[in-house]
């Protein structure tokens, strides 16, 4: 029987495959959550600015419906697709960070330019499409290119190269929180890849040479990056906005003081439903939501790296390097955030995946996921295809 007919024969008893079912409900979980706290952290807020209470909340909700069409188009469409556009992917990263630094094309917020705008409208936030574009370009590359990264130190360093254009114009907006997590992301994608030791250990030398020029050249830097460590040192200045956050977890207890019963989020901790949202989850549910919160990220992150091990087995490197670059970075992002809130990180403006304010975060979050489960996908009905094949030959060998 030549090969042709055995895989028709396979075909004909293909056992059905299905996406990660945790995964989808560990992911509409923190969404669902974070539409109940955007709604009550930004109530004062939103009502105050625009005259309706549920301005943000109700904007969360089209940005999770968008989403989610995001995820069910990622979902459906076979990742060979997009490993093709691998170098048009990294373009259009450095592209949308070039781009929001241009004047007329970028916008302001908060000291940073970090958004596209057309005409009075801000488009989205160009870090967020650029990050998932990267990750999906080194991803391409680790899988093409996966020997050379064991073996050489060129193999390392070429796409740190490329990361590293990307680090410095995040830096240039400057948004640091969001090139701390492209480049760890990275670090850890290289390592799952294999990299040598040594050439991690000349890199970190090398980082903490930057780091100590930084202090020596503007102590001031070092000043705000540690200014954690007191927040009760400046309560009113620097140390204000973690000492707010610090108090609203204090308030929480065990069980919390009750949904939309905080106080924190009455004008006292600033960004409570984008970056602190976390502080008011747990004012209002207690360690119960904070535990809450760590189990879903905590479950998130396991099947990403689940998908991509299993990935990995079939044969399947790029789908097994998204789903784990993916992971990673949703999982650190989560953990800094959570970090950032709870005072034993410094303070930067990064939101919590799937829950903060925000359209930008959600939408491309919602989108990677969907990658991470077409990954999952893939790899079932491939393992499947050679279950059911060695299935079919044994019966023909029996009979």
């Amino acid at each position: 029987m030549n090969a042709a007919t055995v895989e028709r024969q396979v075909a004909g008893v293909r056992r059905t495959v299905q996406f990660d079912a945790v995964l989808i409900i560990a992911t509409a979980m923190l969404i669902c959550l974070g539409i109940v706290f955007v709604a009550s952290a930004s109530a004062a807020l939103a009502e105050r600015a625009t005259g309706n209470p549920f301005h943000y909340a109700e904007r969360q909700v089209v940005y999770a419906l968008i989403g989610l069409v995001a995820a069910a188009i990622a979902m459906s469409t076979p990742l060979s697709w997009w490993r093709r556009l691998g170098p048009a992917l990294l373009l259009g990263a450095l592209g949308l960070l070039t781009l929001v630094l241009v004047p007329g094309f970028g916008h302001e917020v908060n000291g940073s330019v970090r958004w596209l705008v057309i005409g009075p409208v801000r488009v989205i936030q160009a870090s967020e499409p650029a990050r998932l574009l990267m990750l999906m370009f080194i991803a391409d590359y680790l899988a093409r290119r996966e020997t050379e990264v064991r073996a050489t130190f060129s193999g390392f360093t070429k796409p740190l190269a490329l990361v590293g254009v990307a680090v410095l114009l995040l830096l240039a907006e400057p948004d640091f929180g969001a090139a701390v997590v492209l480049l760890a992301t990275v670090l850890g994608m290289l390592f799952i890849a294999g990299a040598r030791l040594r050439d991690f250990a000349l890199l970190l030398v090398a980082a903490v040479g930057a780091m100590a020029a930084l202090a020596l050249a503007s102590p001031y830097r070092v000043q705000r990056l540690t200014g954690f460590l007191d927040p009760w040192a400046d309560p009113y200045d620097s140390g204000f906005q973690l000492t707010q956050a610090l108090i609203a977890i204090g308030r929480g207890e065990w069980s919390g003081v009750g949904l939309g019963a905080g106080v924190q989020k009455l004008f006292y901790l600033p960004e409570a439903h984008t970056d602190f949202v976390f502080a008011i989850i747990a004012e209002e549910l207690g360690l119960v939501g904070v535990l809450l919160v760590i189990g879903l990220f905590s479950t998130v992150f396991l099947r990403c790296f689940r998908i991509g091990r299993g990935a990995a087995k079939t044969g399947q490197k790029y789908g097994s390097y998204l789903a784990y670059g993916i992971g990673l970075w949703i999982g650190m992002q989560a953990l800094i955030n959570l970090g950032v809130n709870m005072g034993v990180l410094p303070t930067k403006g990064l939101t919590l995946p799937l829950v903060s304010a925000g359209g930008s975060s959600l939408l491309v979050c919602c989108a990677a996921l969907g990658l991470v489960l077409r990954a999952g996908y893939e790899a079932e009905r491939e393992d499947g295809d050679v279950w059911q094949r060695k299935r079919f030959l044994a019966g023909e060998r029996a009979a």
